[in-house]
């Protein structure tokens, strides 16, 4: 795709930044396990098979953190990457924004102790639950914080230890997930776009498609809660599968609308690698080519928060994505929630 300069779209966070000011992503990076769980070690656990999980899902295998390994060590290893590719010090940090919803423990955040991790002592830090949407819902809350000058240089990560609340007993489920972290470094980049506008979305009378019904105040953890197998992920296949579809096609159009784009300008869409019937569809309808598509799902499976992250940071490294071209980022996930992106790289 030809320089930015040469390009003419709608900013349409141009009318808001005649104080403010804008907002890119300078560096990218992501970690996952060391341990593949493929499709054939699963058929040892579950009543399936490496056919009936790839027909239905793309997926191929999965990334499974070791039992010493949590959601905190995972996200800063992911943030200390893109730090680096950013060139920034931990000292540099202002704001940590987490997304998951596997946190190491229900309290402190995550976010502190990533933050404890990386040695970004001054900066301040939070969690954020928003299921797969969460990196894209950090997006936009970070570049807020860019955009008002209340910080300079604002971390955003997506991490998940999902094996930790994956039920192995449930086929159904089990063979979706994986584990990692994708990180992201925002901060103000003269003479560019950078982040051009965030759709984001949810519906909470659809929430009990997708949920984990254990570990909060309404189902707290006892010894029957742990009997009835509370503490595990549940999903209506069918139903979350309809409502992505549609949730993920509007937000993108949506998204598109607002910077007056066609889908045939945009270099690379990553959508949330959970399905590749999910994302096909979601490409089809959006009338994408599909080498416009970005898609790592057969390696990951479907690492919720960490998922866009991850694959942007691949999209990236491997040179799919180059200074001045327009990616399309979609995502959908527990809520129900959904958002999309258009970023100026």
């Amino acid at each position: 795709m030809s320089p930015t300069s040469s390009k003419k779209f709608k900013n349409p966070r141009a009318k808001y930044n005649f104080q403010g000011r804008s907002c890119s992503i300078s560096g990218v990076g992501s970690y996952v396990p060391e341990r593949i769980l493929t499709n054939a070690d699963l058929e040892k656990l579950v009543d399936t098979t490496d056919e009936w999980i790839t027909s239905r899902t793309g997926i191929k295998e999965r990334r499974q953190a070791a039992k010493d390994e949590f959601t905190s060590d995972m996200g800063a290893r992911a943030a200390l990457s893109a730090m680096q590719k950013a060139g920034v010090t931990a000292e540099q940090i202002d704001l940590i924004i987490l997304a998951t919803i596997t946190p190491d423990m229900p309290f402190p955040s995550t976010a502190c102790l990533i933050q404890r991790k990386i040695g970004a002592h001054r900066a301040a830090g939070f969690d954020l639950e928003a299921a797969c949407s969460g990196f894209i819902y950090g997006l936009e809350i970070g570049q807020q914080f860019i955009m008002s000058r209340t910080y300079d240089t604002v971390l955003v990560i997506g991490a998940e230890k999902l094996s930790s609340i994956v039920d192995w007993k449930d086929r159904n489920t089990c063979v979706l997930f994986g584990d990692g972290a994708g990180a992201a470094v925002l901060q103000n980049r003269p003479n560019s776009h950078g982040l051009l506008t965030a759709v984001m979305g949810a519906d909470g009378r659809k929430a009990d498609l997708l949920f984990m019904a254990g570990g909060g105040s309404r189902c707290p953890a006892t010894a029957e809660s742990v009997a009835a197998r509370q503490h595990y992920l549940r999903m209506e296949g069918k139903e979350t599968f309809k409502n992505a579809v549609q949730a993920m096609q509007t937000a993108a159009k949506e998204a598109l609308r607002r910077c007056e784009l066609d889908i045939s300008r945009i270099k690379c869409i990553i959508p949330h690698q959970a399905n590749q019937r999910i994302v096909d569809a979601v490409g089809e309808r959006l009338g994408a080519k599909p080498e416009q598509l970005f898609v790592n799902l057969h390696k990951y499976g479907n690492t919720s928060a960490a998922s866009v992250a991850i694959a942007l940071d691949e999209a990236v490294t491997s040179g799919r994505v180059q200074r001045g071209d327009l990616i399309l980022m979609v995502v959908f996930g527990a809520g129900l929630t959904w958002g999309a992106a258009v970023i100026e790289w």
